[in-house]
């Protein structure tokens, strides 16, 4: 390593180091209000994902929705966004005995989640509202996730990262080897979490859902370990509210036979989500890529960044869709 590059991660390790310090010491009400003030300042100046995110959000709502909505959706989506980058940073204030005062929680499979804590369970969820506090607020209530998150360049980002994900018990592990260790874990009764809109190259171990009435190329690692081990899928959703609280929504539980396939069980998962997504769509990501292939004979209605792609095509034989 260069002794520039040396130098480089030092100063991103002390800025982040700064922030998980400097963050939790303001009260609750500042550091909403603070995720607000960025997320404003982001939409503002992010040109790019700014274009993506009323792009996107046009594609879906154009046609019941006014432009000026449409933007102000937009701004929204960075403020939850930013909101949860913030909570990233706060979160180490959680602990069992205080969590309760920043969630509500509606469950409505009691009976799965309950039994659950024995068996073990994976657990879904899209990249909207606070994703990561829902993993940690269902660690405090006893369920211990093993979750798998990429690795930054800077080895000393991912220590600060890691550290503060596994504050209510959860164990975040590496890309490599993950499904191994996910196994491993799932069959001797414990938990994964998975963020089920992930979008893949088609290369990877991926799938192709509908989303929106569009196809996305999203990761099918969980559908895989669901063939695998016959666990309970559990989808749960993490919403805003306007107060910087959230409110936690866990679905009924969804159950796969072996006549069940990688793309059949990432739709169903999908499913449950798009609903929910359309009535509040602020906090999905929007200035994310979500769609980026052209699917062959249906290249009508998809955004300016989706391009061509051989390998796209050959997944979407393969799956049938």
């Amino acid at each position: 390593m260069s002794i520039w590059k040396k130098i480089r991660y030092k100063i991103e390790w002390m800025g982040l180091a700064w922030l998980y310090f400097a963050i939790p010491l303001l009260p609750r009400r500042a550091a909403h209000g603070l995720s607000r003030l960025l997320g404003s300042i982001a939409f503002l100046a992010d040109k790019r994902g700014r274009n993506t995110a009323i792009e996107n959000l046009t594609l879906i709502f154009g046609l019941e929705k006014e432009a000026s909505e449409i933007r102000d959706l937009a701004k929204e989506s960075y403020r939850s966004f930013a909101q949860t980058v913030i909570d990233q940073f706060w979160s180490s204030r959680l602990t069992a005995e205080n969590y309760e005062k920043y969630i509500d929680i509606q469950m409505d499979d009691h009976e799965a989640v309950d039994a659950a804590l024995e068996t073990g369970a994976i657990w879904v969820t899209p990249h909207y509202g606070n994703f990561e506090w829902l993993a940690l607020m269902m660690g405090f209530r006893g369920y211990k996730f093993t979750i798998v998150a990429q690795d930054f360049k800077n080895p000393s980002l991912t220590d600060i990262y890691k550290k503060n994900r596994e504050i209510s018990g959860h164990e975040v592990i590496s890309q490599r080897g993950a499904i191994r260790k996910l196994l491993s874990s799932l069959k001797s009764g414990g938990h994964a979490a998975f963020l089920t809109d992930l979008t893949m190259k088609p290369s990877k171990p991926a799938t192709i859902i509908e989303c929106f009435g569009k196809m996305t190329c999203v990761t099918a690692i969980h559908a895989e370990l669901m063939k695998r081990t016959g666990l309970p899928v559990i989808p749960g959703i993490c919403i805003p509210k306007p107060d910087g609280t959230y409110l936690i929504r866990g679905f009924e539980k969804l159950t796969f036979g072996p006549e069940d396939t990688d793309q059949t069980i990432a739709q169903a998962c999908w499913n449950v989500f798009e609903p929910v997504i359309r009535e509040h769509p602020a906090p999905w990501l929007w200035m994310y890529k979500h769609f980026r292939f052209l699917p062959e004979g249906r290249e009508e209605n998809y955004p300016s960044y989706a391009i061509p792609c051989e390998k796209f095509n050959e997944v979407r034989d393969r799956v049938g869709i």
